[in-house]
């Protein structure tokens, strides 16, 4: 792929480096990673997935692939793994696993949640969101303590794997219909300080005004108490804004 050096990609299929971009990270080889990271397992990446399946889908089924030859504990090696790609089957793993109940899934999740790679937190969450999904109330229950955490991944975490549409993800029906149900995690961060947070926050409103504008309007009527109030966070402001930026008249 012209837009990567021929070096840069051979250390990132090698998993001596982390992508530093989108573009490095569409451009690498996965089944050339897996082999690195697993010799021998890097044909049965193709098998499993697809020629033409996306990365999304790709990186789901790298774990799989990972976890029948190597069982569960294979999940420690690729959390200490430099490549951020590998770091995320290894999210992807967390998720695969059939023998935890959500409280674990979750414990086990957070060091992937809390990765200084940008492109880990987001497999993070992709990785465990079919478990949020199908027990979204308990699961909200649960990461509503993560709103007070002192890392803002790990506060973002609890908003960005609860959002009722997402990005690369099925939605969350539950919450597409009543996304009052996602209220815990919201509400304790309205004014968060973090712009990392403060994002998310807008894009789960964002995502319900596609549903239920009447909701978001009043949501965020109420929490920046009066237009023109001087009284209100800024960035209970900015989350407002662009909560309502895809809404006519907001």
């Amino acid at each position: 792929m012209a837009d990567v050096p021929a070096t840069v990609l051979a250390d990132l299929n090698a998993g001596h480096i982390e992508t530093r971009t989108l573009v490095e990270m569409f451009a690498m080889d996965l089944g050339v990673l897996l082999d690195h990271v697993a010799p021998g397992l890097g044909p049965r990446l193709e098998t499993r997935a697809g020629a033409d399946a996306g990365i999304t889908r790709r990186m789901a089924a790298a774990a799989d692939v990972l976890l029948e030859a190597k069982g569960p504990a294979i999940i420690d090696t690729l959390a200490a793994h430099p490549s951020d790609m590998a770091r995320g089957w290894g999210a992807y793993a967390v998720g695969a696993l059939d023998d935890l109940d959500l409280p674990a899934r979750l414990a086990r999740i957070r060091p992937f949640a809390a990765d200084p790679h940008f492109g880990v937190r987001e497999w993070a969450w992709l990785g465990v969101r079919a478990r949020i999904a199908a027990d979204v109330d308990r699961a909200i229950a649960l990461l509503e303590p993560w709103t007070g955490e002192a890392r803002d991944t790990l506060r973002r975490f609890a908003v960005e794997s609860t959002r009722p549409r997402g990005v690369w993800c099925r939605h969350i029906a539950a919450l597409k219909a009543d996304p009052g149900r996602g209220l815990p995690v919201l509400a304790p961060l309205r004014a968060d300080p973090s712009p990392y947070v403060q994002d998310s926050v807008a894009n789960w409103l964002n995502d319900a005004a596609r549903g239920d504008p009447a909701w978001v309007r009043a949501l965020c009527a109420s929490w920046l108490g009066g237009v023109g109030d001087d009284a209100v966070d800024p960035a209970t402001r900015r989350i407002c804004r662009r909560a309502q930026r895809s809404l006519k008249d907001a």
